[in-house]
């Protein structure tokens, strides 16, 4: 893992749709709204079930690169943000959805895009909270989120035997 990063945080799809119905009550009670903007790509997945969950039919992106090349491990060091792809608007009435907000450099430059979206996320560390609007888990600073889209099944060794 890369140097800041002590703790490996491991997410399945069970425990990554539980946490995105769980963001969609929350958000139910704040619409209606217009529609979705996901954050690629990490905000595709959460996106989509909050789409379902709160039948929401209109889905939008905002396409951006925020990470390099990985390590063999496959960690990645944020690098500098490329806009591929921006949205209509100023986000007035819209969600505006990733899977985390971790350093909160995407998520700033998201909000300057966007400044009237309503930013949700699924996990928030410290450095990023602020900028979100809602959502449902926090984590430390320290920690590698791995989503069950970047990983396989695979032998784990136990923590005792880490050392």
């Amino acid at each position: 893992m890369s140097a800041p990063y002590n703790r490996d945080f491991p997410v399945s799809w069970e425990e990554l749709h539980r946490n995105s119905r769980a963001l969609s009550w929350r958000l139910l009670e704040m619409g209606p709204w217009k529609g979705i903007i996901a954050i690629t790509r990490g905000g595709l997945v959460p996106a989509a079930i909050l789409a379902r969950e709160m039948d929401i039919r209109l889905i939008d992106t905002v396409c951006i690169a925020s990470y390099a090349s990985g390590d063999a491990d496959g960690d990645k060091a944020q690098g500098e943000l490329q806009l591929i792809k921006g949205a209509a608007g100023d986000g007035e009435g819209m969600l505006l959805v990733d899977d985390l907000v971790d350093t909160g450099k995407t998520a700033k430059y998201v909000r300057e895009l966007l400044p009237k979206a309503h930013l949700a996320t699924v996990y928030a560390k410290p450095s990023g909270k602020p900028l979100v609007d809602t959502f449902i888990t926090e984590v430390s600073q320290d920690t590698w989120i791995r989503f069950p889209w970047d990983m396989e099944y695979s032998f784990s060794t136990p923590l005792a035997d880490r050392k």
